[in-house]
Formats: C-alpha cells, sequence, structure tokens
C-alpha cells in the first residue's frame, strides 16, 4: 500500500473541506416579505380582459411603433411606419411603398421618435397617434381604429425634426 506524502495530503484535504463548506453554504433561504405570486397577480389580465392602460413605444432604428398593454405587458402589435415590414408587405406594396418616398428618394428606413396622441379641443381624442422620422423630416399618422399607418408627410425646409410632432 502505498503512503500519501504530507504535501499531498494537506493539498487535498482543503480541496475536500471546501467542497463540503460549499454544499453547505448553499442552501436556500425562505423568503421574509414576498409573498408567492403577488407581483404576478398584479398584472395578470386573463384571456377576454382588456389593459387598463396601452403604451405607444418608439422603435427608434427599427421606424416602428409597438403597442404594449399595460399592466400585463402584453405586446398586441408591431405597426410598420418608416421601414420596410416584409411580414405585412408594407413598404412593397403599391399602397404603402409610397409612402416612403421622400425628396431625396426612396427611403425605406427611419428613426422613429416620440409618439404623440391626436386631440380635440386641447382634450386626448385616440383619433390618431403622430410619430416623427428622425434622419428625415417627416411624419407619420397611424389610425388607431386600424392601427395602421394612414400618411407619412415630408416637412420641407428642415432638418432633424426632433421631437415634432407635438399636437399642443
Amino acid at each position: 500500500m502505498k503512503r500519501i506524502s504530507n504535501w499531498a495530503a494537506t493539498a487535498v484535504l482543503p480541496g475536500f473541506i471546501g467542497l463540503g463548506l460549499m454544499f453547505t453554504g448553499c442552501k436556500p433561504r425562505p423568503a421574509t416579505n414576498i409573498v408567492e405570486g403577488d407581483a404576478a397577480q398584479k398584472v395578470y389580465v386573463p384571456p377576454g380582459k382588456y389593459d387598463k392602460l396601452y403604451m405607444f413605444a418608439s422603435g427608434g432604428f427599427s421606424g416602428q411603433v409597438s403597442v404594449y398593454g399595460l399592466p400585463s405587458g402584453r405586446l398586441f402589435k408591431i405597426i410598420p411606419v418608416f421601414a420596410q415590414f416584409p411580414e405585412d408587405g408594407y413598404g412593397y406594396s403599391e399602397e404603402t411603398k409610397p409612402m416612403l418616398v421622400t425628396a431625396h428618394g426612396f427611403v425605406p428606413w427611419d428613426d422613429a421618435h416620440h409618439p404623440e396622441l391626436s386631440q380635440t379641443n386641447g382634450e386626448l381624442d385616440g383619433r390618431w397617434l403622430f410619430i416623427n422620422g428622425n434622419n428625415t423630416p417627416r411624419i407619420a399618422r397611424i389610425g388607431l381604429k386600424t392601427f395602421r399607418t394612414e400618411e407619412i408627410i415630408e416637412i420641407p425646409n428642415s432638418a432633424g425634426n426632433h421631437a415634432s410632432p407635438f399636437c399642443r
């Protein structure tokens, strides 16, 4: 039988001790102030029910607008605005391709920013959503009955029109 030298025993023994401490030190601790399922229950919206609010988020360089339900956080729709969208043919059809034509030619991309809801007499009316393109001086009008881009206009003699669709 071989005898283990003193240095080998001193090198291996701390490893076993460390391994033992690792397994005993990793026991899960009970939650003290968290009620299980509470956070999920606060944002749960059952199928067939509506969210209380809807968020229209600018897509930045995607050139799109995303529609989320709140508090559920469900993504309801991606609305193509300043960029082609092969999923539904936006920017490829005879109806939508001309909307992406600017004074500089066909520009099928932009940096979408600052969505703004339409107003009537200073009150939000929920008919339209306006959003600007940051790279080209364009503003789009999205119909909130159809969630489709209805019109894109180019602002002449303008550049860098960041935050330009505000209705106030």
